[in-house]
């Protein structure tokens, strides 16, 4: 069974952020439009479950089916759309979970909704 434990905000998050997405990048080179750093680890100085929230923006959602063994090899466990239509989510550590991977096609909704939340609590 999985437990939520909530910290201190911590400052290597940011880092193991960047590190994720430097990992993606080489992944999903060609289709990556950007990504961004979402979820309540994306908020200096905000307590939050250590689970670092990543959203990858690509051209095209359905290639990125074509990439689940390259992301299996660093760690990540492909789950299809998860419940959201048009979207492609990837948990890392198992029931110690380290890191989200939410992949949208650019124009999607759900980019706008997690971008506009991060913002919002930003503020």
């Amino acid at each position: 069974m999985r437990k939520g434990e909530v910290c201190s905000y911590n400052e290597k998050w940011a880092l193991l952020f960047t590190e994720e997405a430097e990992k993606l990048n080489l992944i999903l080179r060609n289709e990556i439009v950007c990504i961004y750093h979402i979820g309540s680890t994306s908020f200096p100085g905000l307590k939050a479950k250590p689970i670092i929230d990543i959203m990858a923006v690509v051209k095209v959602i359905n290639i990125v089916d074509k990439y689940n063994i390259k992301m299996q090899e660093i760690g990540y466990e492909p789950k299809g759309e998860n419940g959201i239509f048009g979207r492609r989510y990837f948990q890392k550590g198992g029931d110690h979970r380290t890191h989200h991977v939410h992949i949208n096609q650019i124009g999607s909704y759900e980019i706008k909704r997690h971008l506009a939340f991060r913002d919002y609590l930003r503020l």
